[in-house]
């Protein structure tokens, strides 16, 4: 009975999500940025290191009530959940600092361009961005507008216009390959020209954010190390990093999250010049996809394939920390795995993996045992292939 939705135990604390706050030294502060009046700019969360604030305040997870209609439609298929979605989630907050004062670093924060999946958009992996910002990095989480996103909108020139771009379903009669296909190469360009505004900010340009947030850009002119920066996304996101990889030589490495790999065309496989890191769940891959990431994985001996065991698709994303009654509602099965161990081996991978390939002065060399694979829930490879080991 859907009714009973909002009843599922919303504690006082943010409505019934409850993130994580990031485990790392530095606390984390956000703001969003939208660049540009066509859908040729671009429009994304930024997470980054912050000094602490007194009285700070705390973003809404799901931004506007927008979203969760956008959510309900994609989810759920039905629009009329978008009221009790709402209701359930729309007082959630994240535990970070919103538009906290950025904590200039001389030597440079490295950069991490995020790139989110199907049906979802910029705020729903807050965890991992958060964490991987309280660690010292500097993440950059978009919002596409190639119509995968549940919904987003730009701000065209006219004084507060929205124009919203609304998730579109393969059209009838189209193959869903070429669809697909025409999708993740506008991602890809869009994780690109995400690069160039943060190599335009670090080289003195100005760049006026149409939200007009408290929070000046040119602050990071100083404090971003642009010679270290990777690519990082979930499912459709995963996919679109290995591509942005491809298309861009300034990325150092890609760390891809159960990445769907069904859009890519073959011919680039011979392409990808950089290594992958592949933090499978264990529920989600198809022989198929898998053979596609061990095609990177032989032709690049630093590619890594691993597997978080008891984890499903959706645990990699923030609806993992719903209340298990709301998630099974909506997502059907969870994993089995606790999903703050789950978030811990996915940034413990991800942070191993980007020092060795971004050539990172910190202790992350620590988890690197992960990256093979070896450690309590991980296992090389996918399980699919395992027998063939």
């Amino acid at each position: 009975d859907p009714v009973s939705l909002p009843r599922l135990g919303c504690g006082s604390m943010g409505g019934m999500l409850a993130l994580p706050p990031g485990q790392g030294p530095h606390q984390v502060g956000c703001t969003d940025v939208m660049v540009g009046h066509t859908r040729q700019g671009l429009f994304l969360r930024l997470f980054y290191p912050c000094l602490p604030r007194a009285g700070a305040t705390e973003p809404l997870w799901i931004p506007r009530s927008e979203y969760c209609g956008g959510l309900a439609d994609v989810t759920l298929g039905r629009r009329w959940c978008s009221a009790l979605l709402s209701i359930a989630i729309g007082s959630c907050k994240v535990p970070v600092s919103w538009n906290g004062p950025f904590k200039p670093r001389s030597s440079g924060y490295p950069l991490i361009i995020f790139s989110h999946g199907l049906g979802a958009f910029r705020t729903l992996y807050s965890s991992i961005c958060t964490e991987l910002a309280s660690w010292g990095f500097v993440v950059a989480a978009l919002e596409h507008r190639d119509h995968s996103a549940a919904t987003t909108y730009f701000c065209t020139a006219e004084a507060g216009t929205e124009e919203w771009i609304p998730f579109q379903r393969v059209p009838q009669g189209q193959k869903e390959f070429y669809f697909r296909n025409k999708q993740v190469h506008q991602r890809a360009q869009e994780c690109v020209r995400a690069l160039r505004l943060f190599q335009g900010i670090a080289g003195g340009r100005s760049v006026p954010n149409i939200l007009h947030q408290d929070w000046d850009l040119s602050v990071l002119k100083d404090s971003l190390d642009l010679t270290k920066v990777a690519v990082m996304g979930h499912s459709f996101g995963g996919v679109t990093a290995v591509l942005a990889l491809v298309k861009e030589p300034s990325f150092s490495c890609a760390v891809a999250l159960d990445a769907w790999m069904f859009p890519l065309e073959n011919v680039l496989y011979p392409e990808v010049p950089k290594p992958v890191l592949f933090i499978n769940t264990e529920k989600f891959q198809t022989p198929e996809s898998v053979a596609k990431m061990k095609r990177l994985s032989s032709r690049h001996s630093q590619t890594k394939i691993v597997t978080v065991l008891g984890t499903v698709h959706e645990d990699q994303t923030d609806f993992a920390f719903l209340p298990g009654k709301l998630f099974s509602r909506v997502f059907g099965r969870r994993g089995t795995l606790d999903p703050h161990k789950a978030l811990a081996i996915t940034s413990r991978a991800a942070l191993a993996f980007l020092q060795r390939h971004l050539k990172l002065q910190e202790e992350f060399g620590q988890w690197d045992e992960l990256l093979e694979g070896v450690g309590d829930s991980v296992v090389p490879d996918a399980p699919l292939c395992r027998s063939h080991l």
